[in-house]
């Protein structure tokens, strides 16, 4: 399948000015049910671990920056936390050192970085991984990293695939990935608990997310859409009418995954104390 090149696609479209670059994110955070799913535990993290009066400063480590979605999430929170944000892609970390200095956010720092390689031992209150441990074949060398880089009862947040189809290989052979740039399909639930114990991390929380409602939101808002748009980008202007029609079915999906818990599901929400 190919992902990537769509992703380019649309990032060229919406990054032609500050606004429709702002607009996407606002897009993603809406279709995207990861992106509901991160926003809400982030929101909790800051309500269960108040600051002392006065000081508001966190540091933040956004692990796979991506298009910058999150930082852009996390630096509207406060402008008092500074967010390091690291990628692999040197396109994307200059596209985003530039679009973050025309808006002004100067509470984050985009940097080229390889997370089997990179560690601030004992600099960050939260690290975000979105969707960036089933690219990385070494990721208990990265969790170790990320162990070192936390303060003390520091939190790492994951959002990743399960083993459970989260990349669609169920529907699409025995070990073909609907993202083929995928290096693992997905992780078993207790496999990542047990790696990131191995790591150091005293505590591990791990929940599934995507169940039933998640899967038929992904299935409208993300996988016929990329389908079509791989089969001709003339869908690139039916899309608007497409998502009228589909999306509010998706919306209450969305919102019924956030509220539910489920025995087994295609995403997996971890999180891990120092």
């Amino acid at each position: 399948m190919q992902y990537d090149p769509i992703k380019k696609s649309l990032g060229k479209i919406f990054n032609s000015s500050p606004f429709l670059r702002i607009f996407f994110y606002k897009l993603l955070d809406l279709l995207l049910l990861r992106a509901w799913h991160v926003r809400k535990e982030i929101r909790k993290w800051v309500d269960e671990t108040p600051l002392p009066a006065g000081d508001q400063q966190r540091f933040i480590l956004d692990a796979g920056s991506g298009f910058g979605q999150y930082s852009y999430f996390l630096t509207g929170l406060n402008s008092k936390w500074f967010i390091d944000a690291v990628d692999v892609k040197d396109e994307q970390i200059a596209d985003c050192n530039a679009f973050f200095t025309r808006i002004g956010r100067k509470n984050v720092l985009f940097e080229i970085a390889d997370l089997t390689q990179f560690s601030k031992p004992d600099r960050f209150d939260l690290i975000l991984s979105v969707d960036v441990m089933e690219h990385i074949a070494d990721d208990e060398a990265v969790f170790r990293n990320f162990y070192d880089s936390l303060t003390q009862d520091g939190l790492l947040l994951i959002s990743t695939p399960s083993d459970q189809g989260g990349s669609d290989v169920h529907e699409h052979g025995e070990g073909e990935s609907f993202i083929d740039e995928h290096v693992r399909d997905g992780y078993n639930i207790n496999d990542i608990r047990e790696k990131l114990q191995r790591a150091g991390f005293a505590k591990t929380e791990a929940r599934y997310t995507y169940g039933t409602p998640g899967k038929i939101a992904w299935q409208l808002s993300m996988k016929y859409p990329i389908l079509m748009l791989n089969s001709t980008k003339l869908f690139f202007i039916l899309l608007p009418f497409y998502y009228i029609l589909t999306y509010p079915v998706a919306f209450i999906c969305n919102w019924m995954d956030t509220k539910m818990t489920f025995k087994t599901g295609t995403g997996l929400i971890v999180k891990a104390w120092k």
